[in-house]
């Protein structure tokens, strides 16, 4: 494989790392806007509200690490 070849696939992958990074991060943003709407929402306990909320983040935490 000559450099050339190899820069190009390096590069590739950076791409690719890039766009899923993106992803995620608007992923995680409209998570964010969802429970506000959520918490806007008097129907459902807050409590209820409350033990959802930290569901998700303890789930955002592991899947981060």
């Amino acid at each position: 494989m000559g450099m050339k070849d190899q820069f190009q696939e390096k590069s590739e992958q950076w791409q690719n790392q890039a766009r899923q990074k993106a992803d995620q991060a608007r992923e995680q943003m409209q998570g964010r806007g969802r429970r506000r709407e959520e918490d806007m929402n008097p129907s459902q306990p807050q409590r209820d509200r409350e033990r959802e909320r930290e569901q998700e983040d303890r789930f955002d935490q592991d899947f981060d690490a």
